[in-house]
């Protein structure tokens, strides 16, 4: 159980680092859902047609397999569909995931 929490308060430090000033929250925010061993970032914005309807759209994600001991890595295709990312399918840590989301050399999570 400790494990989980050790986990889950990285993913909370690592995504507030990321989110953007507060002033800017409303019009732009990352958020994450972490359930089960997956990950997933959110982008959360106001619908462009009307700004009171509020739209989560996924960035990317991943699953920890206990068995092999990694984060299995994708990003969400235009098609809606999860792919595994192609240059570092997997990582050992979720530091390592949240170092490649934000560098993002491939333009596959922030465009």
């Amino acid at each position: 159980m400790a494990n989980i929490n050790f986990i889950e308060k990285q993913i909370q430090l690592s995504v507030e680092a990321m989110r953007p000033p507060v002033e800017m929250r409303p019009q732009l925010d990352i958020g994450y859902h972490y359930e089960k061993n997956t990950l997933e970032i959110i982008e959360t914005r106001p619908r462009w047609d009307k700004e009171d309807e509020v739209i989560n759209t996924p960035i990317a994600k991943t699953r920890y397999i206990k068995t092999q001991k990694v984060w299995k890595i994708y990003w969400m295709r235009a098609s809606g569909k999860w792919e595994s990312y192609p240059p570092a399918p997997e990582v050992k840590t979720i530091n390592e995931f949240f170092k490649i989301l934000k560098e993002d050399a491939h333009a596959c999570f922030w465009g």
